[in-house]
């Protein structure tokens, strides 16, 4: 925990009622302009005080693309032209320049794309919640960005902590993507048990791999920076048969490889258009399966988080474990 910790917004403290509730003329959305403009200002001050000039990405996520019919928010979750090779380069651990940083913090503002924590470890972390609430903490009191906040029109007030601070609330030990990890994946796929990997690269966005012997270590070079993976049996080549599965209500996740070898997902509600959809696709595939959305019903055969290139496991996301990831863990705590 940092000591010094600020909340930075645009609602000046006098229009609030005894329960602290703002009651003044501002609205909750960035204005676009120059009071966007300031809490981009805010934020560099800050930055300059505490002595850093590059930030490093932490629990990036984006709206879903799991979804039909539901086209970003913003093309490109106002991260075009910051990174060379968009998405692929906004992982966790990303680190980035200030400047590019300041652009991050103007997405998160208008809240139409992009957020994640911005931060330098044991130094520096900034922000965004709800309501154009920023939120800055550093090492060092940051007198002068006090000063040059208030000066653009901004209130910093100071804080004990922020409601959007990362916390771990998972018991129990994650599982690394190690070399153990793909070994025992490789059986599997030998065994003809596993066959496809889903991959969050994002809070909010996966792709998804066929899984063969030839393909394994493709796969694993091609993954992003401390992935998320989940391991899911091979898909039916039955394609009738899972179109006879689909549900007649509620959601489901369609998983289907097209004539090309690409595997591609969708979440469908039966009761949409997007169901007919699904079918379309399904039913002009080589390959596919239905897999559960709810929580509690949708449990892969064993996932995993991958490790930094020096092993070490620094992503914070966490995969829900299955009874194969817990039976690992016991023989890890064993061994």
């Amino acid at each position: 925990m940092l000591a010094y910790f600020y909340s930075v917004n645009k609602y000046d403290p006098a229009d609030r009622d005894e329960h602290g509730s703002y009651t003044g003329p501002e609205d909750t959305v960035s204005d676009h302009g120059d009071v966007e403009a300031a809490y981009l200002q805010a934020v560099a001050a800050f930055a300059k005080d505490t002595g850093i000039d590059r930030l490093t990405v932490r629990e990036p996520q984006i709206p879903s693309l799991a979804h039909f019919g539901v086209e970003p928010p913003v093309d490109g979750f106002g991260l075009d032209g910051l990174f060379p090779s968009g998405l692929t380069d906004f992982h966790d651990g990303a680190e980035v320049p200030l400047d590019i940083g300041l652009e991050l913090v103007r997405a998160m503002l208008r809240d139409d794309g992009a957020w994640c924590r911005l931060e330098v470890e044991d130094t520096f972390a900034a922000h965004v919640g709800w309501d154009q609430y920023l939120y800055i903490s550093s090492s060092r009191p940051c007198t002068e960005a006090l000063v040059r906040t208030r000066e653009l029109g901004l209130f910093p007030e100071r804080m004990d902590a922020s409601p959007y601070s990362f916390e771990d609330e998972e018991e129990g030990t994650q599982r690394p993507g190690d070399d153990d990890f793909w070994a025992f994946l490789h059986r599997a796929v030998c065994e003809g048990v596993a066959g496809t990997l889903e991959e969050t690269y994002l809070e909010g966005a996966t792709r998804w791999h066929r899984l063969t012997v030839d393909t394994i270590s493709t796969v694993r070079a091609a993954l992003a920076p401390r992935a998320r993976l989940e391991v899911w049996p091979p898909l039916s080549c039955d394609v009738e048969t899972v179109l006879g599965a689909l549900p007649a209500e509620g959601l489901v996740e369609g998983v289907w490889q097209d004539d090309a070898g690409r595997i591609h997902s969708a979440i469908a509600n039966a009761n949409e258009d997007d169901f007919l959809e699904l079918t379309a696709r399904i039913s002009s595939a080589s390959a596919a399966a239905l897999l559960p959305v709810y929580a509690g019903e949708r449990v892969p055969l064993f996932t995993a988080v991958m490790p930094d290139n020096d092993g070490v496991l620094r992503a914070r996301w966490r995969t829900a474990p299955t009874p194969n990831d817990r039976q690992w863990a016991l023989h890890h705590h064993q061994g």
